[in-house]
């Protein structure tokens, strides 16, 4: 989803050739294939995008490929970055890195300032080892790897298996196929009191940009609304979008997560840059690309 995006901004970005490789051609966690491939491309900017993810089904059955997994990614993608002489990397994270209680909204400075939230430690540790990393090779050898910390992420090419996805593209798939069978419900995880902030994806693509013009950017910005949201009222948002009129059950044995996730974006907004794409026209838009993604046979489901 990420990855598309950014191709989509950087596609109309003045005097920019695009290096693009897929899963299959390139395993990001194979550290020789890596380093072959920056050996014989070159590339003069990197965005590190790729990334295991998935929601809190995902991460709290599958910790160990969570960590593993993205731990290998970042330290190949910022170590050959190093060696073959990139200009300029910029790393990609997420908003789970700040303690479970941190104050809110999150400033980047509450980081390593409490536990983390246990139902995304393994996904925070890689993403935190990442950031350092970056921090790292700028700090001992002056090398331009700064980093990006969004919230949570939707739109177009998002992941819609009930099992792994995040909460907003699980959503719309459950209404949808509630909608389509006729039910009566819908049965939503937890108790809807947690509140949490969504950024379209192609917001954060133009953020990308705009951080890599900055001549000097601090090591990590948030990148995210300023605004967020309950799950409940979120989940009401996507059934009126899809249009299904069935009742809305909460199952509370179900894990809430962290009970709020609000980025400070005040620093960023300093520096010039703001999203644009609210929320309710995102989610609009997002079912739309469902709808045809679902027609064109190309879901992730």
């Amino acid at each position: 989803m990420v990855g598309s995006a950014l191709v989509r901004r950087f596609e109309r970005e003045p005097g920019t050739t695009l290096i693009l490789r897929t899963r299959r051609e390139l395993d990001l966690q194979d550290q020789a294939a890596v380093d072959a491939h920056y050996a014989a491309e070159r590339p003069e900017v990197v965005i590190v995008a790729a990334a295991k993810v998935g929601g809190i089904h995902a991460n709290s059955t599958y910790p160990a490929e969570f960590l593993f997994d993205n731990l290998a990614i970042a330290a190949n993608a910022v170590r050959s970055a190093h060696r073959h002489g990139v200009r300029r990397l910029l790393f990609l994270g997420s908003s789970c890195i700040y303690p479970k209680h941190a104050p809110q909204p999150m400033p980047e400075e509450c980081l390593l300032t409490g536990a983390l939230e246990p139902t995304n430690e393994a996904y925070a540790v890689a993403k935190i080892a990442g950031l350092k990393l970056c921090q790292a090779y700028r700090r001992q050898y002056g090398d331009l790897f700064h980093s990006a910390m969004p919230t949570n992420l939707y739109g177009p090419g998002d992941n819609y298996n009930l099992q792994n996805s995040h909460v907003l593209p699980a959503l719309i798939r459950k209404f949808h196929e509630a909608k389509e069978a006729g039910s009566a419900e819908v049965v939503a995880w937890g108790t809807g009191s947690p509140r949490r902030e969504f950024l379209h994806v192609d917001d954060l693509a133009d953020a990308c940009a705009f951080l890599l013009r900055l001549p000097e950017p601090p090591d990590w910005l948030n990148v995210g609304t300023g605004v967020d949201v309950t799950i409940r009222d979120l989940t009401v948002l996507v059934a009126d979008v899809t249009g299904f009129k069935g009742r809305i059950v909460w199952d509370s044995s179900k894990p809430d997560g962290s009970p709020r996730k609000l980025l400070e974006v005040g620093r960023l907004a300093g520096l010039g840059w703001r999203a644009r794409i609210d929320l309710k026209q995102g989610v609009a838009a997002t079912y739309a690309s469902f709808l045809e993604e679902k027609a064109a046979g190309t879901l992730r489901a």
